[in-house]
């Protein structure tokens, strides 16, 4: 059985967890929809729990986070080194949002806060073509963003893609590492709360209000949960 070791760099707040689940959760659902061999274990890195050994890790996903890559936590750099080596040692591993920022900046790219604000609700991305992972041509996902990766590492090819997000999704060069910003693993539901949380922030209505309207078209999530799974579990 396929065995992924989810890293849990965020936590969702206790009402919503209890809504929602925690990120852990959402994935385990997602994952489990595509393949129900599938195992995890969870390493949470707000509760202090260390960073496993990359040997023996058969497949690693990182979470997404309210901090951001640049944040001065202590945690960041041994996050960062951990990513290196599991890069290195081509353990298939995919990072979203949060996930994403760092795999990138790790790897050598630039991530920071975007002035063109939050990306919230639901994003339509083009889809690279033979990229070998995610068919199609354009793909429905929520998100939930102010930070992007504004220029992958080298060797990083840029599979997803939209005018507000250019580097949406990065397969990153030896194969073995993806990233993505927007979240496959969201439920509407969840998506909707975090619309209300950024309204409570520093987003502005009218953008809070599109967003959650977009909530009511279909979304993509399974196909793309598909092709994580795919890619974590090397059934492709």
């Amino acid at each position: 059985m396929p065995r992924i070791t989810i890293l849990e760099t965020g936590l969702v707040s206790p009402k919503n967890r209890e809504l929602h689940g925690s990120y852990p959760q959402m994935f385990e659902h997602m994952i489990g929809a595509a393949d129900a061999t599938v195992t995890f274990n969870t390493v949470s890195i707000p509760a202090g729990e260390p960073l496993p050994a990359i040997e023996g890790l058969e497949a690693i996903l990182i979470t997404g986070s309210s901090a951001g890559v640049y944040d001065a936590f202590d945690w960041i750099a041994p996050l960062e080194g951990f990513v290196r080596t599991a890069h290195d040692n081509k353990v298939p591993m995919v990072g979203v949002c949060f996930g994403h920022q760092l795999i990138a900046q790790a790897l050598g790219g630039t991530v920071r806060k975007s002035e063109k604000g939050w990306g919230i609700g639901r994003h339509v991305y083009d889809v690279a073509p033979g990229n070998g992972l995610i068919e199609g041509t354009h793909i429905a996902i929520a998100c939930s963003h102010q930070d992007q990766v504004i220029t992958p590492p080298v060797g990083a090819k840029t599979i997803l893609s939209s005018d507000f997000t250019p580097h949406a999704g990065l397969l990153y060069a030896g194969g073995t590492t993806l990233s993505v910003q927007p979240h496959p693993e969201f439920s509407v539901g969840f998506a909707l709360a975090c619309c209300e949380m950024v309204r409570k922030g520093d987003a502005p209505d009218s953008v809070v209000t599109s967003a959650q309207a977009s909530l009511a078209e279909p979304l993509d999530s399974a196909r793309f949960g598909g092709a994580i799974t795919r890619f974590l579990t090397g059934a492709r």
